[in-house]
């Protein structure tokens, strides 16, 4: 019975894959296409359903066994409540706006802030491990933003710093490490894909 279960979902994931993949090519498949991803997008809006009952759930028995750290899931549950109340009845939506804008932005900030000063941290930790050549560029890379981003005291930005080392590195040298980390994990997710029309991988299965 295993057997032909799995068989059954190998059958159904490759069909279901090749029908997706033709659609882009041949035109006469393109309306099963659409209703197989309106499928797949109505699966995905389920699961999204369920990992957020899953989260409340786990944080209200921890809450209700009392557990280490039951304020910080307490004031989840609150805010998550608060925010589905604003998105949900009509009327609430400046609410919405300003629960953004006066508080994930500015904590999204604050992190960005920490980051930016644990990177650095870091990077100087490294280079007690292990002091070789790709330390030292990371630690020159970060100080090299950090002097052309942020203003000195009494002094301001940099001039050279801000608008001749900064672009230079963040919009050329990081973009081009950027996309080509896009291009690995897009041929990664294109052999991964291919190898799951094939057969050969059946992750559905647990295999």
């Amino acid at each position: 019975m295993k057997r032909i279960f799995s068989a059954a979902n190998a059958v159904i994931a490759i069909s279901v894959g090749m029908i997706v993949l033709l659609g882009y090519f041949v035109p006469a498949v393109n309306p099963f296409r659409f209703i197989l991803l309106q499928w797949a997008v109505i699966l995905a809006g389920v699961a999204v359903f369920i990992g957020i009952w899953n989260l409340f759930s786990v944080h209200l028995q921890k809450i209700r066994e009392r557990r280490p750290g039951s304020i910080n899931s307490l004031i989840l549950l609150f805010f998550m409540l608060i925010t589905m109340t604003f998105s949900l009845v009509p009327g609430l939506e400046p609410l919405q706006k300003m629960m953004l804008d006066g508080i994930m932005i500015p904590a999204e900030i604050s992190l960005m802030a920490v980051l930016a000063v644990t990177l650095l941290y870091a990077s100087v930790r490294l280079l007690r491990v292990r002091a070789d050549w790709a330390s030292i560029l990371f630690l020159a890379a970060a100080l090299l933003i950090l002097l052309g981003l942020g203003p000195l005291p009494y002094i301001g930005q940099l001039p050279f710093m801000s608008d001749k080392v900064r672009p230079l590195v963040s919009d050329v040298l990081a973009t081009g490490g950027a996309r080509g980390i896009l291009i690995g994990v897009a041929l990664g997710t294109l052999t991964t894909g291919l190898r799951i029309l094939f057969g050969a991988d059946r992750p559905y299965g647990g295999n």
